[in-house]
């Protein structure tokens, strides 16, 4: 275990605002200590700047238990004096900028949609002194720290003392001032809310439709086996990319799912035809806000975008007093969702050098090649 504790009074940020540092210490542990901090980690998330479920104890516990198999995790907490401040997990990767150079990143899989760490709101500065001085410090960090998946412009984005954002994205994101039917007034032109109408209608004349919100914690395994048998039905299943093609995918799903009921965190719905679902989607509750986490929904129905309806039954979230915004998760141009959420988030990848002559060269030489590649792109036809 790495220890680093800083001096009162020296924030190493020249001419940035002055950290208040008595009792500031940071601490690079292994994955397995993750059960040690289950209610420091917790109470975190209570006071947290910015809500992120992604980071959040249950979901990290879920994911190492299942996904972080043979990988040499760390988590770096922060202190001040007993109370946590933040957390972060880490990883080694090796290769960077078509480089085989090795560097500290974020860990995340390919069902983390976010990675801001859980900081205390007003410690965020606090946080990335602390956090950087231990990875300055640990023989275990090479060259630089890369985040990815980080919401722009947020605190714990502005209070990083240095890095460079070396990518951007846009993503679709929920927010309105607006009741649902106002915002789907607004949002949806009005000849494609004929066009759902008339689909909504269609379906219906097949069967009785009904629209479902789990109620029963009993219910949950059931529906995480439907969900995970519709989903292998689609052309995930054709390309062997659904999670029922991974026994540790399935099996983190079912985790994670049971973990963020238990937490509170979950928000499970379906839309059914005659009692069989034909499209169902997850989100996770943080408030104030909230995150689509998986959606799914019956090919053989396409015609009548089963997806796109309970996407509409979706937008109940805006009457959640306690929800103020939806992230949606989304890849870029989601041909379901960009059209019909009418809100972006900016998402970026961030570097971050380490301290040392060695790890400050290898970073230079990295955004070089970055820098350079880039230019070049926009250089071609």
């Amino acid at each position: 275990m790495s220890r680093i504790a800083l001096a009162p009074n020296r924030s190493g940020l020249g001419s940035a605002r002055p950290v208040d540092a008595p009792g500031l210490r940071a601490l690079l542990r292994p994955a397995a200590a993750i059960g040690d901090l289950a209610k420091d980690w917790t109470a975190l998330a209570a006071e947290a700047s910015e809500p992120n479920p992604f980071a959040e104890h249950w979901f990290i516990a879920a994911s190492l238990a299942t996904l972080g198999a043979g990988r040499d995790i760390r988590l770096l907490e922060v202190r001040r004096g007993a109370r946590l401040i933040g957390v972060m997990p880490l990883v080694i990767e090796t290769g960077y900028a078509h480089l085989p150079v090795r560097y500290v990143r974020h860990w995340q899989h390919d069902h983390h949609f976010l990675a801001t760490p859980l900081v205390a709101a007003g410690e965020e500065r606090a946080f990335w002194v602390a956090a950087l001085a231990a990875l300055d410090a640990s023989d275990w960090a090479p060259n630089f720290l890369h985040l990815r998946y980080m919401a722009e412009g947020g605190p714990v984005h502005r209070a990083m003392p240095r890095g460079a954002v070396v990518h951007r994205r846009l993503r679709a994101f929920l927010v309105s001032d607006l009741g649902p039917d106002g915002y789907y007034a607004q949002a949806v032109r009005a000849k494609k809310r004929k066009e759902l109408r008339r689909q909504r209608s269609r379906l219906a004349e097949l069967g009785a439709l009904d629209v479902r919100r789990l109620e029963d914690a009993g219910d949950l395994r059931n529906w995480c086996e439907e969900y995970l048998a519709l989903e292998a039905k689609g052309w995930k299943g054709r390309e062997g990319s659904a999670l029922s093609a991974d026994p540790v995918a399935t099996l983190f799903f079912r985790e994670t799912l049971a973990a963020a009921q238990a937490t509170g965190r979950l928000q499970f719905l379906r839309l059914d035809l005659d009692g069989r679902a034909i499209a169902m989607l997850v989100n996770f509750l943080a408030p104030p806000g909230s995150f689509s986490f998986k959606t799914v929904f019956d090919e053989a129905y396409a015609r009548f975008s089963p997806g796109v309806l309970i996407q509409i039954e979706n937008l109940a979230i805006l009457d959640d007093p306690q929800i103020g915004w939806m992230d949606s998760c989304a890849i870029d141009d989601h041909p379901m969702i960009d059209s019909f959420w009418t809100g972006r988030r900016t998402l970026v990848r961030i570097t971050v050098p380490l301290r040392g002559i060695s790890r400050r060269f290898v970073h230079g030489l990295c955004r070089a090649l970055e820098m350079g590649s880039r230019a070049l792109r926009k250089m071609l036809p």
